[in-house]
Order: C-alpha cells, then structure tokens, then sequence
C-alpha cells in the first residue's frame, strides 16, 4: 500500500483512471454490440445509421488511447464489410 502522500494521490488518480476507462470501454463495447444486433436481424438500414453514429465513438477512443487504432480500424472494416454484404445476400 501506497505510504507517502505522493504514492496515496497517485493510487487515488489511477482509481479514478481506472473507473473512467471501464465506463468508456463498456459505452465502446455497447455501440459495436448493437452494430452486430442490427446486422444478425438483417436490419440494414438501422446497421448502417447506428454505424455511422459508431464510427466517432471508436476513434475516439483510439485517439485517447483506450484501444489501438488497429484495433479501431479493424472493428469499422469488419462491421462495414458485413454491413455491405447484407445487400448481396
């Protein structure tokens, strides 16, 4: 356990990091889900609004460094091309 008054605020900062982090990656985790829910019903006109209200979202929490932008563009080209695919099938 933290013992100087430097070490106590810094585990109380990482607590609060750490809360605030979770609750942007649950919000990030939702919007991708209702993507994929949209999609497995073969809505693709509610798949594609909720995607480009999504798009921001992830990003963001790229930009912030919440996830790698990797990662970022591989959830939107995933999610996009089996929203595009839905017209073919």
């Amino acid at each position: 356990m933290a013992n100087t008054p430097q070490a106590k605020k810094r585990a109380r900062q990482a607590e609060k990091h750490r809360k605030h982090n979770a609750s942007q990656r649950s919000m990030l985790r939702t919007y991708i889900k209702k993507i994929v829910l949209a999609i497995e019903e073969g809505n693709k006109d509610d798949a594609e609004v909720i995607y480009k209200s999504a798009v921001p979202v992830i990003d963001r929490m790229a930009d912030k460094g919440l996830i790698h932008k990797n990662k970022a563009a591989r959830h939107k080209s995933r999610l996009n091309a089996h929203i595009k695919a839905m017209s073919a099938a």
